[in-house]
């Protein structure tokens, strides 16, 4: 694929705004990052002050942010001819590459650095390996390359809670792992679930998600396995003393109500199920840490 459509495009405008510039970091994908990330923060033994709580917050907001810049500004050319992506600020013309490169390059060191020298280094690393996890690995290698690029490159977006973690502890423990685990398995049956129905915009970028090389129908059977190995996953945190017994149940009925979802996707000759368990998934990972957080508060764990 050529980058001259592309770069016609670019010529059309002048200056960006600060918009743009904030549309670059993909602020409906780090919103649900900074929400696991501040889960790490509450559900962690131990005490953050205030002020540095937020400040960690903010650096996961910030790399966060950066990531899905320089994301955009590797992406411009597939960006282009996907429907989903083509109003984005770089394939619309209205910000130049090299300035979202720079942007998202000087978050980037900003917010490990921060990290690093208000809170501590060990959340810092996790910061920068995440950083480095979503634009090398999942962006320029997996992305355009296997199918398994949502499964593997997926661990990106599960290393929130961890950092947070570590923000509190300075330390990875098995039980901020096991939140990792809870996203990472959860991220490829939310995600399959748009890809599902935004198969065309994948098969004309040339991105090999898993409709677009295994079919639909291998997608939604492999989707199934997802949400049934995520039931005892997502029970988990009860069993290792993160979670209470309103959490439990919480847990249960959302996770049948996921493998419902599949399950109807599964059956559907249709796009509607998908749609509809694409929105469940965010409603499903955002109650499992809503409850996780909203227990450990009134039980007086972080204060």
């Amino acid at each position: 694929m050529t980058d001259v459509t592309n770069e016609l495009t670019l010529n059309q405008t002048g200056g960006a705004s600060a918009g743009d510039f904030i549309e670059l970091l993909k602020p409906r994908v780090m919103s649900l990052v900074v929400f696991t990330g501040l889960a790490g923060i509450v559900l962690a033994p131990g005490h953050l002050h205030p002020f540095l709580a937020v400040v960690a917050v903010l650096c996961i907001a910030v790399g966060a942010g950066a990531s899905g810049a320089i994301n955009m500004w590797y992406d411009r050319d597939i960006d282009a001819v996907m429907s989903r992506t083509v109003k984005r600020p770089i394939p619309s013309g209205r910000v130049e590459p090299a300035e979202a490169l720079g942007f998202g390059v000087t978050l980037s060191v900003l917010s490990v650095v921060v990290m690093g020298l208000a809170v501590n280094w060990a959340a810092a690393s996790l910061l920068a390996l995440t950083i480095g996890f979503y634009v090398f690995v999942y962006t320029m290698w997996l992305k355009r390359r296997t199918p398994q690029n949502i499964v593997i490159g997926g661990a990106a977006g599960a290393f929130p809670p961890m950092i947070g973690w570590a923000a509190v502890t300075g330390t990875i423990d098995p039980p901020s792992v096991l939140l990792f685990l809870l996203i990472f398995l959860w991220t490829p049956p939310h995600f399959w679930a748009l890809a599902l129905f935004r198969n065309g915009d994948y098969t004309r970028a040339g991105v090999p998600m898993m409709p677009v090389v295994a079919g639909a129908a291998a997608t939604k059977r492999q989707m199934l396995v997802y949400t049934l190995i995520l039931l005892p996953v997502a029970a988990a945190p009860f069993f290792v003393g993160i979670a209470g017994p309103v959490y439990l149940a919480v847990s249960a009925i959302l996770g049948l109500m996921f493998v419902g979802c599949a399950v109807r996707v599964l059956r559907a000759d249709d796009d509607g199920p998908a749609r509809r368990m694409f929105g469940f998934s965010i409603l499903y990972l955002f109650l499992l840490f809503a409850v996780m957080m909203g227990e450990r508060l009134i039980n007086g764990g972080w204060a």
